[in-house]
């Protein structure tokens, strides 16, 4: 099927964006002598082996990670007593056609994919290896949390927010799409190319710009009666998590030799009844 000429636009779009944030990264490119095959067996190696290290890390988990793990749990269910509220308030609301239409298009597949292939393609071609670092991290990390997400989906069978259903409404492993709102994939998608970009640039402005773009799906996804708060904040916090957790082990493993940028540190906080994601930069 040819796609519309709104969604060509659409797709230019996203690419001219994610061009321009590749351009500022360029700016620090350090070129590779070694030939395209072999840096490219290279990246996939790194891919794998930062899939394996994800998918592992739990089994080293210490005090600290499984008291972070709690944290996240807690939250999100003090979270999830105001899902009905906030989905209600969210639905009635009337956004723009093209901030939805960005929305889904952004976080889909078909478009996440094409624009990190666009990214990596270029960062081989051009043995731009902080770009190829970049793409590598995309990758893997969305591989990681594609999995767990799906797996997710089947497992809680959650209903989404649609013909009257309540926040409170599961049937586990459920193979029917009405239940399958836990946790949100086009945020899971969003926030991993967007946080693992961000994490990219030392200037808070940029890195500003780049969160308020990943931010519109998750955004959107809540008007569109898609998802509950809760299934856009943990898609969130899992993207975050793992891509921070593959970032680490790639400059540990000096897979990649250009100097790391001061990146931004998460925290929950909680106060009184208030529950929020901290990004200090």
């Amino acid at each position: 099927m040819l796609l519309s000429i709104r969604n060509i636009a659409l797709i230019f779009i996203i690419l001219f964006t994610f061009k321009v944030s590749a351009q500022s990264i360029v700016n620090d490119k350090q070129k590779d002598t070694s030939s395209t095959g072999s840096l490219f067996i290279h990246d996939t190696k790194q891919a794998l082996l930062g899939v394996k290290h994800s998918f592992t890390r739990p089994l080293h988990w210490k005090k600290k990670d499984f008291t972070t793990l709690g944290t996240v749990i807690l939250g999100a269910a003090a979270l999830s007593t105001v899902d009905d509220e906030t989905s209600a308030f969210f639905v009635r609301q009337k956004p723009p056609q093209f901030f939805q239409e960005f929305g889904t298009r952004f976080g889909s597949p078909q478009v996440y994919f094409m624009t990190n292939a666009g990214l990596y393609g270029y960062g081989l071609f051009t043995k731009n290896e902080k770009l190829r670092k970049l793409s590598v991290l995309i990758i893997a990390s969305s591989f990681t949390t594609g999995v767990i997400q799906s797996v997710s989906k089947t497992a809680f069978g959650r209903a989404r927010p649609l013909n009257g259903n309540k926040s409170n409404e599961f049937r586990f492993w459920s193979n029917k799409p009405e239940f399958h709102s836990f946790p949100s994939g086009h945020t899971v998608l969003s926030m991993t190319m967007s946080h693992a970009i961000a994490k990219q640039f030392n200037n808070t402005w940029s890195k500003v710009a780049v969160y308020s773009i990943g931010a519109v799906v998750p955004v959107s996804r809540l008007f569109a009666g898609a998802h509950w708060l809760t299934d856009v904040g943990i898609g969130a916090v899992l993207s975050i998590a793992v891509v921070d957790t593959i970032d680490k082990f790639l400059f540990k493993t000096n897979a990649y030799s250009y100097k790391k940028e001061k990146t931004v540190s998460w925290n929950m906080s909680f106060s009184g009844n208030q529950i929020g994601l901290i990004g200090t930069f």
